[in-house]
């Protein structure tokens, strides 16, 4: 596939141009829209904070989720505090006096159950996987017939709505490109192991011709998308990932282009 070369179907000019970004630009919106909509079930659902009684001496409370946030309050032994969520090894309680702040996996575990067990904290299971913030990952695949890797971050609002960026380089025959993307993604399903979702973005995109010959310039022009994909929990924080995107890539010339993108790859989640 060459790049540099505009679709051979003349005729399609700045107005179908225009049509297409106010077609893309309502389902953005709508997207929003309905992610944002999803949202008022909370993020970490109906289920009850649960409560654990200090066994230590102390423990810390920190005012974020790390060692570099101060301590600023102290609760001592034989008060119960509940976990109201958790960000990595560390875990968001409240006391009994209302006091919220965030405490180290090493404390918590520590901690003793109404039964009177050990707290146990578990590593990442399927249902962090649905309720998870951020995600980072790589894939490659074929990009309308030329050879496509990309690396992407991704950080999700509720366990429905996400945003996602990406930077991709595609090596075809006639010409490298690079691509830069950011993307809206809804997930109709968080809850499952193998979770579908679907996606719409916009991104540009850079041409650099091989041509010999001919001197042709690099060409930077802005595209949009459509995808849908899946993810697949496999254990602990990993994810495989496979997608399918159509791009229509708005030309200089007036003459756009559609593309179809295949990727498959791997991905953690924290």
């Amino acid at each position: 596939m060459d790049l540099t070369k505009p679709d051979t179907e003349k005729g399609t000019g700045a107005f179908q141009a225009a049509r297409n970004r106010a077609d893309v630009s309502f389902l953005l919106v709508f997207i929003i829209m309905l992610g944002f909509d999803t949202a008022s079930a909370g993020w970490f659902g109906d289920q009850p904070p649960m409560r654990v009684e200090i066994a230590d001496p102390y423990i810390e409370l920190h005012s974020g989720d790390g060692r570099g946030y101060p301590v600023f309050h102290v609760e001592e032994r034989g008060s119960w505090i509940e976990i109201l969520k958790r960000k990595t090894d560390w875990f968001k309680v409240r006391t009994d006096s209302g006091k919220e702040g965030w405490v180290a996996r090493d404390q918590l575990q520590r901690t003793l159950t109404p039964s009177g067990d050990r707290t146990e904290i578990r590593d990442a299971t399927i249902k962090e996987f649905s309720f998870r913030r951020w995600e980072m990952g790589a894939m490659g695949g074929d990009f309308e017939s030329a050879d496509v890797m990309t690396i992407y971050g991704g950080f999700a609002f509720t366990p429905n709505l996400s945003v996602e960026a990406s930077v991709s380089k595609v090596f075809a025959d006639f010409s490298d490109a690079d691509m830069a993307d950011i993307s809206i993604s809804i997930h109709p399903f968080p809850a499952w192991r193998v979770s579908p979702f679907f996606s719409l973005g916009t991104g540009v995109i850079r041409t650099d011709p091989k041509t010999t010959l001919v001197q042709e310039p690099d060409r930077t022009d802005q595209l949009a998308h459509v995808g849908a994909g899946v993810r697949v929990y496999l254990a602990r924080r990993f994810i495989f990932r496979a997608q399918y995107k159509n791009y229509v890539i708005f030309q200089s010339t007036d003459d756009n282009q559609e593309i179809d993108e295949w990727k498959a790859g791997f991905s953690v989640f924290f």
